[in-house]
């Protein structure tokens, strides 16, 4: 729930990332301050409004309303600058009472941002009076710019600094975790949405595995049960053949045909399960990916530990599919595939620079969304017509 109070919110991989999540914070908290003395006031608004509501029983419902529209506003902005959990982009279900209990808890911590930020600021005024001060030659409150003032002030303000940050991030964290314990779903909610997607999940799997099987079929009927009919054909003519040249030409035609046929089964036999996988590896059965595309394939894979048997599978699957769907359907000249391991989290990114316009709820791709759904994860794409198209894969591996 939150980060450590140390870390600002906001993405901690660059300096500038860094800069931009301690100043979605401090706006957050600015913001919040204001919300705060709005929420006092709804507050003390809301308590006339029941008490009269004994008498008048309709006017309780507008201040569970009011309560309800404040709390809501909350809910975004903390999830908006201070980057909440993902459960906060569905909208969870409170009732005013909930509401009116959150915004009871969160106006003395929006007003402890406020005071912080105060600090802050009067910190910065008075370093910055000091220093033009002593710029032009003259002396604040009588304090002239000697080596051991200027040590003090210099150690003080950077130790006042430190603490102020920690404040702000402090906050920041508890206003999540405000957020998330009054405003968020219940255990109760938790798991009847947890049921209803294993519910979804299963039946996308036994969905999936039927087309799967049919597509299997299709395979086999109308591409290795066809060369194997021309093969018996051949044979067939061969054997009643009576030519020594008619003879070999129709011995060169069954020898490519058998040729094809065990091309064909081989890949059959890859779509199915490429054993590759369990020889050498994913690293391996991706190369085998790239060589086997028509249309040139860039990967970085980043993959410190093996990943579980079924995670491989599931990724193999996932850039197996969108490179033949980017070759045979987008026209594209080049696919990019990413592949990393963090927090015991797979995440993987495959870019094609073709024409875009794929179709979500296409069979190939509601297929692999099924699959990774089966393992909690997480499955995106985004394919605007004209391109690019970029499919994103979450999949936890711990």
């Amino acid at each position: 729930m939150g980060q450590p109070l140390t870390t600002p919110p906001g993405p901690p991989d660059s300096p500038s990332g860094m800069v931009v999540g301690w100043c979605r914070t401090v706006v957050g908290l600015a913001v919040g301050a204001v919300t705060a003395v709005a929420g006092a006031g709804l507050l003390a608004a809301a308590g006339a409004t029941l008490l009269a509501g004994r008498l008048w029983p309709p006017l309780t419902s507008y201040a569970w309303a009011g309560a309800g529209r404040l709390a809501e506003l909350e809910r975004r902005r903390v999830a908006l600058f201070h980057r909440g959990p993902r459960a906060w982009d569905a909208r969870p279900s409170y009732d005013g009472r909930r509401a009116l209990g959150y915004l009871a808890a969160r106006v003395p911590v929006g007003l402890l941002g406020g005071l912080v930020l105060f600090l802050l600021a009067w910190g910065a005024v008075t370093g910055v009076t000091f220093i033009g001060g002593w710029l032009a030659g003259e002396r604040p409150d009588g304090i002239a710019p000697t080596a051991p003032i200027v040590a003090y002030l210099t150690v003080m303000g950077a130790v006042l600094l430190f603490l102020v940050l920690q404040g702000i991030a402090g906050v920041a964290a508890l206003e999540r975790r405000l957020v998330l314990r009054l405003l968020g779903p219940t255990p109760e909610e938790l798991l009847r949405r947890r049921i209803d997607e294993l519910s979804a999940s299963r039946a996308g799997i036994v969905e999936a595995v039927d087309e799967e099987r049919r597509r299997i079929e299709r395979d086999l009927h109308d591409g290795i049960q066809q060369r194997l009919v021309a093969l018996a054909v051949l044979l067939g003519r061969a054997r009643r053949g009576r030519r020594p040249e008619l003879l070999d030409e129709l011995l060169r035609q069954a020898h490519e045909q058998s040729g094809e046929a065990l091309r064909e089964l081989r890949d059959v036999a890859w779509r199915v399960y490429p054993t590759a996988l369990d020889t050498h590896g994913l690293e391996e059965a991706l190369s085998g990916v790239a060589e086997r595309s028509a249309v040139p394939v860039k990967m970085s894979l980043d993959l410190p530990v093996r990943l579980p048997p079924t995670v491989e599978t599931a990724v193999y699957f996932v850039v197996c599919e969108a490179v033949t769907n980017a070759a045979k359907h987008a026209e594209a000249r080049l696919i990019t595939a990413d592949l990393s391991v963090r927090d015991k989290v797979v995440t993987m990114r495959i870019c094609d620079d073709g024409r875009g316009g794929a179709d979500p709820s296409g069979t190939g791709l509601r297929g692999l969304a099924r699959r990774v759904a089966a393992l909690d994860g997480a499955f995106r794409i985004d394919s605007p017509p004209g391109g690019p198209t970029v499919i994103e894969v979450e999949l936890p591996c711990g």
